[in-house]
C-alpha cells in the first residue's frame, strides 16, 4: 500500500506540453518507458563508469549501472510505500548526462567549457530529455512530467538556496527559466531514494570491479568495515567456496546490508516527519531518505579506500590521462571548424547562425552524447596524418 507522502500519478503535475495520457499506463510509467527508449539511455551501454570502454567486458557500463541502480531504488522504494515507477525512472536517467570516460570526460568538459557556461552532467541529463533527444513530431526531448524532470534535477539535493539564489548551470538555468521545477526545494522522497541507490550501487560494484581489475586483493578489502564481516559470515557459511563466488556472496551481503540500513533509517525519519503528501517533503528542509550516522561513516572509509587505491590508481591515472587528451582536442577541433560536425548539426550552427558561446555548447553537447568508443575511433579518425577524416552523415 502506498504512503500518504508518496508521489502520485493522479496528482502529478504534468507536462509542459500537455498530452493525453494513456489509459493503460500511468503517467509516471511513461516517463520510464521513454527513458529506456531514448538514444541516450543506449548509449550508455558503451559509457564507462572508472574504465574505458575497450578495457574489458567484465566492468560496469554507465547502462548497467543504471539498471543497478534501479533494482535498488524500486526495492527501497517498495519498502517504503513509495512510487516505484516515479523512482525508476529517476534512477535510470540519472546518468544520462555522463560524457564518454566517466568523470574524466566530464571533468575535462568542465575545464573547456569554463569560459561558456561551465558543464554539469545533471543539467545535461535535464537538456538531453527536454531538448536533445528528437524522435517525437509534437516536442522536442521526451515531454516527461514535472516530477520526473525535478526528480532528475535535484535528486541530490536543492541546486538553489531557500531564497532562491545561487549559479545554475545553463543547461538548467535555460530550462527553469520556462518551467519552474522548484529548484530550491528538496525532491520528492521517490528521487532521493534514487540518489542514495547510486551511493548504494557503485560502492558495492567499483569494490567488484577494482578486484577483478587486480587494482587491489579480497585481503585489502576486507580489512574495511562492512566488508570484512561479510567475508567472515561467507567464510563461515561456505568454507570450500571459490575465491570468485566468495568475493560474490560477500559483495552482495555488503549490499543488503547498505540496503535494509537505508529503509530502517527512513522509514524512521518519516513516520517521525509528520508528512502527509509529497509537497510536504519537498518543503521539509531537509532530506528524508538518508543512510544512519554509523553507516555513513562506515561507507565513508570505503569510498576513500576506492579513491586512493582505484581511482586515483597509477593505471587508472595514466588512462585518464589519455582520455583526457581526446576530449580536450577534439573540442577545439569542432569549435574552429564546426563543418567537421555530422552534417545534421553542422546544419543546425550554420541555420542558427551561432554565436561563440553558442558554438561551444552545441559542440560539447555533441561530444558530450559520444561512447567512450567512438570518441576514440574520432579522435583517430580527425586527428592522425595516417587516418584522413572523410565526411560524415
Amino acid at each position: 500500500m502506498r504512503a500518504p507522502f508518496a508521489s502520485d500519478p493522479v496528482t502529478a503535475q504534468g507536462r509542459r506540453v500537455p498530452e493525453e495520457e494513456s489509459t493503460f499506463r500511468s503517467c509516471f510509467q511513461r516517463d520510464r518507458d521513454r527513458i529506456i527508449h531514448a538514444s541516450a539511455f543506449r548509449r550508455l551501454k558503451h559509457k564507462t563508469q572508472v574504465f574505458v570502454e575497450h578495457e574489458g567486458d567484465y566492468f560496469r557500463t554507465r547502462l548497467t549501472h543504471s539498471i543497478e541502480v534501479a533494482q535498488v531504488a524500486r526495492t527501497i522504494a517498495g519498502a517504503l510505500g513509495l512510487n516505484g515507477e516515479l523512482t525508476e525512472a529517476v534512477a535510470l536517467a540519472h546518468d544520462l548526462g555522463h560524457p564518454p570516460f566517466g568523470h574524466t570526460g566530464e571533468d575535462a568538459l568542465q575545464a573547456l567549457m569554463f569560459p561558456y557556461g561551465g558543464f554539469d552532467h545533471n543539467a545535461q541529463a535535464i537538456k538531453i530529455v527536454t531538448s536533445l533527444e528528437r524522435h517525437y513530431a509534437a516536442f522536442d526531448g521526451l515531454n516527461l512530467t514535472w516530477d520526473t524532470l525535478e526528480g532528475i534535477a535535484k535528486h541530490n539535493g536543492p541546486v538553489l538556496s531557500p531564497d532562491g539564489s545561487g549559479d545554475l548551470p545553463h543547461a538548467l538555468a535555460d530550462y527553469n527559466a520556462l518551467h519552474d521545477l522548484e529548484l530550491h526545494t528538496h525532491a520528492s522522497a521517490e528521487a532521493q531514494v534514487a540518489a542514495l541507490s547510486d551511493d548504494i550501487a557503485y560502492n558495492n560494484h567499483d569494490l567488484h570491479d577494482g578486484l577483478r581489475a587486480g587494482l587491489f586483493t579480497e585481503e585489502d578489502a576486507a580489512a574495511l568495515p562492512l566488508v570484512g564481516a561479510a567475508f567472515a559470515e561467507v567464510d563461515r557459511l561456505y568454507p570450500d567456496t571459490d575465491s570468485y563466488r566468495r568475493r560474490h556472496e560477500a559483495l552482495r551481503r555488503v549490499f543488503g546490508v547498505m540496503v535494509a540500513d537505508v529503509i530502517d533509517t527512513s522509514k524512521a525519519i518519516l513516520i517521525g516527519s509528520g508528512a502527509r503528501s509529497s509537497s510536504d517533503i519537498r518543503h521539509l528542509g531537509r532530506p528524508v531518505i538518508r543512510f544512519s550516522d554509523a553507516m555513513w561513516a562506515d561507507i565513508d572509509q570505503i569510498r576513500k579506500f576506492l579513491f586512493q587505491r582505484m581511482y586515483r590508481a597509477p593505471s587508472v591515472m595514466e588512462k585518464r590521462a589519455e582520455v583526457t587528451k581526446v576530449v580536450e582536442d577534439l573540442f577545439p577541433l569542432f569549435l574552429e571548424n564546426p563543418d567537421m560536425l555530422p552534417r545534421h548539426w553542422a546544419r543546425q550552427i550554420e541555420d542558427a547562425a551561432q554565436d561563440r558561446t553558442t558554438l561551444a555548447r552545441m559542440v560539447a553537447d555533441y561530444i558530450a552524447g559520444m561512447t567512450d568508443r567512438f570518441a576514440l575511433q574520432e579522435h583517430v579518425r580527425l586527428l592522425q596524418p595516417a587516418h584522413p577524416p572523410l565526411p560524415r552523415d
